[in-house]
């Protein structure tokens, strides 16, 4: 029998268990209305469509790209490049949906962001003295990935804009007086996971100077900018002229999630010291060749397929589902008006679309009471405890409506107001 004092220590942190405890308990109550996932609507998979993407990326390759037919068969049924074979029509998306202009050979193909975020932090991790910052609350999969790269996590206060500046000072400053070399700043700029909160345009500037003047990175991942809400936003790379920000993307809220394709743009030089320079991305798939050895050729194949359908716009794509969101979030809006009026302890913020909202509540929000919430009212929700490096959350949850529809949304609501009032 092994011991788990003799296996990793990230093995034993609370936060490797969190994105399995809503799984399980949806599991064991699956009557339940459920606001926990932050899983794509499903009523528009299509799995005709994969056929239709697949066959779709086998006529560029053979078509647009002049592959032989064997040629094109073997590029998705055989062992891939280990940076991805999309790379290109990635790049081309980026610029067309949100006006970032990168070389293709800067964007390594993952599965899925996850293993973005861990190549990353694998790589950013130098020494002892290296930590990553991330404005908390934060998404718990950075939590994880940074304990597995044994990269610790310093909390930067989040502010009502999505991040605290003048806490961000404060972290820097503190964290070099003790030694400690902070890296990289993660953040969700648009209806982050999970506060809702959105960078104003004017933060992101200030935010790509602080960067600039403190020399850090900003790690910024970006899942839920097609779900912004009418203003759209440029994104912190659209925005960068020193290449300060790796940025972070994913196919799982915008084409197929069972896919499991991601991707990093990662285009800063790094030196060798001896007059050498290479991609920041080319060192990234030099880790990734060692973990995953590449992505499935044939979910990228998909996921090409997607993008070329589609005009290589996953905005346009995505215009019936981001309505369907903004409907969803306005339902859940009304419906904690009606049932929470002013006065009674209970309030929540309004994010401008996305998946997720947050309510704060006058009692303590741990798994104990999400169990009791299942198993004895019916609705499940998540315990924002859960996306706090450190302490905070204890009086908050978060309700997802990527899931809910009107009938769904009354009767949970209806079910959460009687927990909170019992």
């Amino acid at each position: 029998m092994l011991h788990r004092s003799q296996l990793h220590g990230s093995l034993a942190d609370p936060a490797m268990t969190s994105m399995n405890l809503l799984n399980e308990i949806s599991i064991r109550y699956p009557e339940a209305v459920s606001f926990a996932a932050g899983r794509p609507a499903e009523q528009f998979f299509d799995l005709d469509a994969v056929h239709a993407y697949l066959d779709r990326y086998l006529d560029h390759l053979q078509k647009e790209r002049g592959l032989p037919p064997e040629a094109a068969r073997r590029q998705v049924l055989q062992y891939g490049r280990t940076k991805g074979i999309i790379h290109e029509l990635i790049a081309t998306h980026l610029a067309v949906d949100e006006g970032i202009e990168v070389p293709a050979e800067s964007i390594v193909v993952t599965v899925g962001c996850q293993e973005a975020m861990f190549l990353v932090l694998r790589a950013l991790r130098g020494g002892p003295e290296d930590v990553v910052l991330a404005v908390s609350p934060t998404y718990v999969g950075l939590t994880g990935a940074a304990l597995l790269a044994d990269l610790p996590v310093r909390p930067v206060a989040d502010g009502p804009d999505g991040v605290d500046l003048a806490d961000l000072r404060r972290v820097l400053a503190a964290t070099r007086a003790e030694g400690l070399r902070p890296r990289a700043l993660y953040l969700v700029p648009d209806v982050a996971n999970p506060s809702g909160a959105s960078l104003p345009l004017a933060l992101r500037h200030e935010l790509l100077a602080l960067a600039g003047a403190e020399d850090f990175l900003l790690l910024e991942d970006n899942p839920y900018c097609v779900f912004g809400g009418a203003e759209r936003l440029p994104s912190l790379k659209a925005l960068d002229t020193e290449r300060r920000v790796i940025h972070l993307g994913s196919f799982a809220k915008t084409a197929i999630p069972g896919a499991r394709v991601g991707y990093v743009v990662a285009d800063q030089p790094v030196s060798d010291g001896a007059g050498s320079t290479d991609l920041l991305a080319d060192l990234l798939g030099m880790i990734k060749s060692m973990t995953t050895v590449n992505t499935s050729p044939i979910a990228q194949a998909v996921i090409g397929g997607a993008l070329l359908t589609h005009d290589h716009s996953l905005r346009a794509a995505n215009t019936e589902v981001a309505a369907l969101y903004r409907r969803n979030l306005a339902l859940v809006l009304d419906g904690l008006a009606r049932r929470f009026p002013p006065g009674n302890g209970v309030t929540w913020n309004e994010p401008r679309g996305g998946f997720f909202l947050v309510l704060t509540v006058p009692r303590v929000v741990d798994d104990a009471l999400l169990e009791l919430s299942a198993s004895q009212y019916g609705v499940i929700w998540t315990p924002m405890c859960h996306f706090y490096p450190g302490a905070g959350g204890e009086h908050q949850l978060r309700l997802s409506v990527s899931q809910v529809d009107p009938d769904t949304v009354d009767l949970g609501l209806d079910r959460l107001a009687a927990l909170l009032a019992s």
